[in-house]
């Protein structure tokens, strides 16, 4: 959910328009073409997105969106904020007749502030100095001149400081022997994030950032009739302890699988953690949905049978398929990027795409997206998974 500094952790449709490149036109509120516009965090910019799996043995077996998958300027060669991740892969574009912005930025919490290694990380907020800004004033601009129907948002899991959590597992995965597990889940460092104060906190910041995109829109002419908004939680990315292809003796989960968690930090992850953050993500949207227009599209399950080291799937090269065109190798590969720290990322790869939905796991998400905006008449619902995929090489899932 936003890039890791650390030394152990962690197109078809598509319409890719610049927030400084926006002039006037006659659309606007209720006019012209629909617009979906997604913000947020990197579970929904697309971080992880260039990777159609994962591999030890060959990037490019599992490189669908080649070296440009990031860049989201309107000459599609450099990224309008640096590391924000904006992926060709990014859920929000639904395409079928429907125009697609992507604001979200990875890294992002609700509220604007710039990283520990330099980068700015724009909130759901007005922010605005020295030609940055925030998400909500990136919208309110844009809503302005272009017809925007729904907004689809991911925010909340930086909050919880999700990114140092995993980094905690991990590191205490690889620091502690087998007969003598450390575990992550009563570090409190990590138990902080989870106390009634926090939660409580956590979930006003949400409610907050929320009401500050319904303030972006009213600013920008908009009726509450005339646009939803879309909240969405978290998919669970690791299985719980029965669910693991490699045994937790040894190193092999992080060396090999790049999953470096015991079974209780997983179960500890699945059971208590995400079960926080998600409920926290939909009191703020039940507290901010005051008039009526705005749905929770519930991805706690979505990914399950496809999470990183799962016994269902597995890495690339022992998937049985040469690469990820393959057919077959949606369901046959991970749809989670692997744990990548500092001292075994290489080439092509980012540390801060860890943990994060990759190609095929942003292509299902991008499927049931498309079956919330329901050609106008938006709807929430729990995203499942399927098998196979859809006329649009995405794969088969349901909304219900």
């Amino acid at each position: 959910m936003r890039q890791w500094g650390m030394a152990a952790a962690l197109l078809a449709g598509s319409v890719f328009v610049p927030v400084a490149a926006h002039t006037a036109s006659a659309d606007g509120p209720g006019v012209g073409a629909p617009w979906v516009v997604s913000i947020g965090d990197s579970y929904i910019s697309g971080e992880g997105g260039r990777w159609a799996g994962n591999s030890n043995s060959s990037s490019g077996s599992v490189d669908a969106g080649g070296s440009a998958a990031y860049y989201d300027n309107a000459t599609h060669t450099a990224e309008t904020i640096n590391r924000c991740h904006r992926s060709t892969a990014a859920e929000v574009h639904i395409g079928g007749g429907v125009s697609s912005l992507n604001l979200a930025c990875s890294g992002a919490k609700t509220s604007t502030f710039i990283s520990s290694d330099g980068y700015f990380k724009p909130g759901i907020d007005f922010y605005n100095s020295g030609g940055n800004q925030g998400q909500a004033l990136m919208l309110q601009t844009f809503a302005s001149t272009h017809n925007v129907k729904m907004i689809q948002l991911s925010i909340g899991g930086n909050n919880y400081g999700f990114a140092d959590i995993i980094q905690s597992c991990v590191t205490d995965f690889l620091t502690s022997p087998s007969w003598w597990k450390n575990y992550c889940n009563d570090d409190s460092s990590v138990t902080a994030n989870f106390t009634t104060t926090n939660i409580t906190n956590q979930t006003n910041a949400i409610k907050g950032a929320i009401n500050n995109v319904k303030t972006a829109m009213a600013n920008a002419g908009y009726s509450t009739t005339q646009y939803n908004i879309v909240v969405q939680t978290y998919p669970s990315p690791v299985p719980t302890s029965t669910g693991f292809r490699y045994s937790e003796s040894g190193f092999t989960r992080q060396s090999t699988g790049g999953c470096g968690f015991w079974n209780a930090d997983a179960n500890w992850a699945n059971g208590t953690a995400l079960v926080n953050i998600n409920n926290s993500v939909k009191s703020a949207a039940a507290g901010a949905n005051t008039s009526g227009n705005l749905v929770v599209l519930d991805l706690a399950a979505a990914f399950n049978g496809r999470r990183l080291c799962e016994n269902t799937v597995n890495l690339m090269e022992n998937s049985g398929r040469a690469n990820w065109t393959v057919a077959g190798a949606s369901d046959t590969t991970e749809w989670i990027a692997q744990i990548r720290t500092l001292s075994t990322v290489f080439g092509p790869y980012y540390v801060q795409e860890s943990l994060h939905p990759n190609w095929w796991g942003e292509k299902a998400v991008r499927n049931c997206v498309r079956q919330a905006y329901n050609g106008g008449a938006v709807r929430g619902g729990t995203c499942n998974r399927g098998t196979g995929l859809n006329a649009n090489g995405e794969p088969n899932m349901s909304l219900t």
